[in-house]
């Protein structure tokens, strides 16, 4: 008889690196771009920390068919996702979260005024993330960006 633990969730895992009092990793802040960084990979899940300054954010992307999490750690984050053809925002304010599935495609932006921090986990590890324009109400392949190459 085998018994397969459950894989962890993954916003459960964003939380206790959130919790963490150190980061294998120092935090930056880059005036030019979003900062990020891995903090931890393993068999099944890799585990990244973002910075973000005001007026930084993403291209509309998804995660190469990854499943993923993020938490906010301070400041606030803007999530946008396609709805009927829009992007629809969703403000996450520190301490709050997301869980997506392998589908997701989202922007993410800092719309406030103070510097914002989160933690990302993907399951598996990022491979390849497509990036997107929205025209006419339909997504539309920009570039797709590979793992060791792009980031």
């Amino acid at each position: 008889m085998s018994h397969h633990r459950p894989e962890p969730d993954l916003l459960t895992v964003a939380a206790r690196w959130v919790d963490q009092a150190h980061w294998p990793v120092p935090l930056c802040f880059d005036p030019d771009e979003r900062w990020y960084a891995r903090l931890a990979s393993g068999a099944d899940h890799e585990v990244w920390a973002l910075s973000w300054l005001p007026g930084q954010g993403t291209d509309l992307h998804d995660h190469g068919g990854s499943a993923g999490a993020f938490r906010v750690v301070a400041g606030a984050l803007t999530e946008e996702t396609v709805a009927s053809g829009r992007l629809r925002p969703r403000l996450l304010a520190a301490g709050t979260g997301r869980r997506f599935g392998p589908r997701h495609v989202h922007v993410v932006t800092n719309r406030g005024t103070e510097p914002a921090v989160s933690v990302h986990v993907y399951r598996p590890a990022l491979v390849r993330m497509t990036r997107y324009h929205l025209l006419d109400g339909r997504l539309r392949v920009a570039e797709v960006a590979e793992a060791g190459r792009s980031w």
